[in-house]
């Protein structure tokens, strides 16, 4: 049977199968445009013909953004770029149909996934805010487009600093919402175990707060400390009611071999390791997952990784002296003492000698209550005292520290760096774990 559409009484099409509907929207976006009333013309016709067989033809996400690329590899998008994306802004603005505002979505996020500087115009053009609204409305209509809606979010936050009016759209009860969707099953138990998307989102919300707050004063701010971190105040308050994040998170740092994302949880476990509040969020079997998953990455990371063994070790002290793990049975000391010394090339030829920042870090560390006492008594070594000549003892968490942390980033797609993933590149015959290898935890 066929499909007819009539697009404002000018033209009609009838389709009788889906490649029908992909070789006229070639035809769509391959029109030759002059002028800007022809440019117009021809995206009212791109998003009106789409939108009118959407049903029918864009069932998945791949279908969305097959769609969305035929405009952006069109000579229309290559010969008006500027044009092109300002019109999509405005649609994005003020679009109410659902599947034109799905496309204008895809789009926007497909280009700016490309050009970066898209994501940068949006947020000139006030469209965070607008995602905010979206993402708080759509998910039961539209899952397809809450899902780009929130991707485009997440991209927007990635790349720039949020303003005080993308801050302001940022309520308590939005931060709620984002977490109570963490509590509910996933509706792709198979694509997406660990709500990602949701997630994600919310780890580089914790990433601006943080940015924000240890942000250079500037005229027009003032002397303010920046706004509220609600991603720790909701966890602070209503923690036990959204435990599933924290597990979730934990089975993230695990697996993921992402640096950027990596970051991201780290900073979110600093803060939350050095919060009262939420020194005692995670389950204790978590919390011993992250010591495997410490351990293994401080042992794999190669010399040159720096700030990377740095951000770890600062999430190491508070993780050891503030959470559960402060109490009897003390969880692998032996093996977190030999990594300590290990690290500050005490015993072991495995490392490069230590950079006075990792000897200072592992110092602190040493000062963790139930690491110093030895079966025979004695105390390990402080390594700033051979290596510093001088004593580190931990007196509070400094807002270098904090800012420190905070300032740590790296792009998408580069991998955690691994001594024995570059181990076994270089010989072919190495057959170890690599840097991909997992913790086997208690679930």
């Amino acid at each position: 049977m066929a499909d007819v559409m009539n697009l404002d009484g000018d033209v009609s099409y009838t389709l009788e199968n889906a490649q029908q509907f992909w070789d006229e929207l070639d035809d769509i976006v391959a029109a030759p445009c002059e002028n800007q009333n022809a440019i117009d013309n021809a995206l009212k016709a791109y998003l009106g013909f789409t939108a009118w067989f959407a049903l029918q033809y864009l069932v998945t996400d791949l279908d969305w953004a097959r769609c969305a690329y035929k405009l952006l590899g069109s000579p229309l998008f290559r010969r008006h770029k500027g044009y092109v994306r300002r019109r999509m802004y405005g649609r994005l603005r003020k679009e109410q149909s659902t599947p034109r505002l799905q496309l204008v979505a895809t789009v926007l996020l497909c280009d700016g996934r490309e050009t970066q500087k898209v994501f940068e115009h949006m947020q000139e053009e006030g469209l965070f805010v607008r995602l905010v609204g979206l993402v708080r409305e759509r998910k039961e209509q539209d899952p397809i487009m809450w899902r780009v809606c929130l991707d485009l979010m997440y991209e927007m936050s990635r790349i720039q600093r949020l303003r005080a009016e993308d801050f302001d759209a940022i309520d308590d009860e939005f931060v709620k919402y984002l977490f109570q969707l963490v509590e509910e099953d996933p509706e792709d138990i198979d694509n997406d175990p660990y709500h990602y998307p949701i997630i994600r989102m919310l780890l580089v919300l914790n990433e601006q707060y943080m940015l924000s707050a240890h942000a250079t004063p500037t005229p027009t701010k003032g002397s303010e400390n920046g706004p509220t971190n609600k991603v720790v105040k909701i966890l602070c308050y209503y923690g036990p009611d959204y435990r599933t994040f924290g597990e979730n998170i934990v089975l993230l740092i695990n697996r993921e071999s992402e640096t950027c994302l990596q970051l991201l949880i780290l900073k979110l476990l600093y803060l939350l390791f050095t919060t009262t509040a939420t020194y005692e969020y995670f389950y204790s079997n978590d919390l011993r997952v992250l010591v495997d998953v410490i351990i293994r990455n401080l042992l794999d990371l190669p010399d040159e990784a720096e700030s990377l063994r740095h951000t770890y070790l600062r999430v190491l002290y508070p993780l050891l002296n503030h959470t559960q793990l402060r109490r009897a049975p003390y969880y692998k000391r032996e093996e977190i003492l030999m990594l300590l010394e290990d690290l500050s090339a005490a015993r072991s030829a495995h490392f490069a000698p230590a950079d006075s920042t990792t000897v200072r870090l592992v110092s602190r560390c040493m000062t963790v209550s139930w690491l110093r006492p030895r079966d025979d008594g004695s105390k390990p070594e402080n390594p700033a005292h051979r290596v510093l000549g001088m004593s580190l003892g931990y007196r509070g968490e400094s807002s270098v520290s904090v800012v420190e942390v905070a300032a740590q980033s790296e792009k998408p797609g580069i991998m955690l760096p691994s001594r024995t993933r570059d181990n076994a590149t270089n010989n072919s015959n190495a057959n170890g774990n690599g840097g991909g290898w997992e913790i086997a935890g208690e679930a």
